[in-house]
């Protein structure tokens, strides 16, 4: 555990408890490929992020436990859908569902944590919290498609990339602290300052997360080096390198992008490095976690908001 999973450590316990319980399904398979998702780990950021946010705002309630393991339901069927549709084979160092199970059965699985994540929120009850859910996946969809969209286009544009990452990665962390602000009762000044907060937060995470797929290892990502390149993804580091390169090295990325393919990854990334896209990247990054880190002023001190600060620190120093 890291040191901000440690303030709500006996409530994130019961987080992962409710998990494994909500899989339970008469059909085996089911089980089976969404054990097999779960067990793979990952650091479950966004559950822990509705119990932090729902206690700095002074929640009592035992609700909280129910809303993080929706959100990360919801997580990990996006985690489904997307490596089908990317045909990645590897996710948190092992193989992914798809590679492992087949793509028709981790589709379905996907649809099945996407349906028991509603059935939950049913249970919890507040209209705001399932209108705030509802609208999150169904914004979380229009990125995937729009993703689609821009595989393979090097003209993308960095506004067309953040678009598709404020949907496809922010939107989730916001919708998970604004939904414990939500939950807890807070008044409207500081649910926003939770929503604005999960929404910098989010886009910092993804925003590091492209720059290590031309930085990292393929033992510290968890999946191939080089993964968004080989789909075709035209990412923050691709675009500016596209623009402050060479007319030669602008034409290898937009041909990598177009074709897909790995066949000049070591190339494209000394352009990447030689450039300066990723200190590029990662000064995006830092302002939204310094943004992200500016929504908690003003807001009552607590162990839980001193983890979320603490938490947009993090979200700069992954493995770089």
């Amino acid at each position: 555990m890291l040191p901000f999973h440690e303030v709500v450590k006996s409530q994130f316990d019961q987080v992962n408890e409710l998990i494994v319980n909500q899989l339970y399904s008469d059909v085996g398979l089911v089980e089976n490929i969404g054990q097999y998702i779960i067990d793979a780990g990952g650091k479950r950021l966004r559950p822990l992020l509705v119990l932090l946010a729902a206690n700095s705002c002074g929640y009592k309630g035992d609700k909280h436990i129910a809303l993080a393991a929706i959100i990360e339901f919801i997580h990990t069927a996006t985690l489904l859908h997307d490596d089908v549709v990317d045909t990645s084979d590897l996710r948190r160092g092992r193989a992914t569902a798809n590679a492992r199970f087949g793509n028709a059965p981790s589709v379905l699985v996907g649809d099945f944590l996407y349906s028991r994540a509603f059935q939950m929120l049913v249970a919890i009850g507040n209209m705001e919290i399932m209108r705030i859910i509802a609208d999150t996946t169904n914004i979380i969809s229009e990125g995937e498609v729009q993703q689609l969209i821009n595989a393979g286009n090097p003209d993308t544009t960095e506004q067309a990339y953040e678009e598709v990452i404020r949907k496809k990665t922010a939107q989730l962390f916001e919708a998970a602290a604004h939904t414990g602000a939500v939950l807890a009762g807070a008044d409207e000044h500081i649910c926003e300052a939770m929503r604005r907060y999960g929404y910098h937060l989010g886009m910092a995470f993804q925003l590091v997360d492209d720059a290590l797929d031309y930085n990292g290892t393929t033992e510290a990502l968890g999946k191939n080096v080089g993964d968004d390149l080989a789909e075709g993804k035209p990412t923050l580091p691709l675009i500016y390198a596209m623009q402050n390169g060479s007319v030669e090295e602008a034409e290898l990325i937009r041909t990598a992008i177009s074709e897909g393919g790995l066949e000049h990854l070591d190339a494209i990334i000394q352009t990447i490095q030689r450039c300066g896209a990723l200190d590029y990247t990662m000064q995006r990054a830092k302002h939204h976690a310094d943004e992200a880190k500016r929504c908690l002023s003003g807001l009552p001190v607590s162990a839980e908001l001193n983890a979320m600060d603490e938490l947009a620190d993090f979200s700069l120093s992954r493995s770089f």
